[in-house]
């Protein structure tokens, strides 16, 4: 489903949004990695899956899964649930083993949409994700969702989008979860200067 899913997407965003996407040789060919994202719009989890050449995994918010059919479509495109605003441990724990495994987390370290200039203030779980699983962390920044499915909007609107993949964000041991949150907010930070 994943793979179908991803060419169907692919065909959109060229047609729809004229995508333009930098620095795939950033993206690590194997291993488990978290890809650390900024986010802007409902789009951003599908053209952030389009450009990367690896497939993402996304945690959602729980209640999504709770609609039948919406919760077995993103189920089969590799989403898992998460309650947010509650340190929600299983969800802890399959962030963790699906990185271990190698696979690729897609993760927004600011949790919900932010304006596309508010890039601060992360939360500390992104911090202490990437230090319990000691794996790269790798930067993306995208833009232009935000004009193309802005908040509240119902349909989406032609446009054009780029998105960018970073070096990966060394991460020193030892150093306080919100530190190295801040740590990898500054690494998207320094990816939307080039734009």
């Amino acid at each position: 489903m994943y793979k179908f899913g991803k060419v169907l997407s692919t065909i959109f965003c060229w047609l729809m949004f004229r995508m333009k996407v930098c620095g795939q040789e950033n993206v690590p060919k194997k291993g488990g990695f978290i890809l650390a994202c900024n986010h802007v719009s409902y789009l951003d989890p599908v053209v952030l899956g389009v450009a990367c050449p690896r497939d993402i995994d996304y945690m959602a918010r729980h209640d999504l899964f709770e609609k039948k059919f919406f919760g077995g479509m993103i189920s089969s495109v590799n989403a898992f649930p998460v309650k947010r605003n509650s340190a929600d441990l299983s969800a802890i724990k399959e962030v963790i083993k699906r990185i271990r495994s190698g696979k690729v987390v897609g993760l927004f370290p600011q949790g919900s949409r932010k304006a596309i200039d508010s890039l601060d203030k992360p939360e500390a779980g992104i911090g202490f994700l990437a230090a319990k699983v000691n794996a790269p962390v790798i930067p993306a920044f995208i833009n232009g969702t935000q004009h193309c499915l802005p908040k509240g909007a119902k349909l989406v609107r032609p446009g054009k989008i780029t998105v960018s993949f970073g070096k990966e964000i060394p991460i020193e041991r030892g150093l306080p979860y919100s530190e190295v949150a801040e740590k990898i907010m500054a690494g998207i930070r320094q990816l939307s200067h080039a734009h």
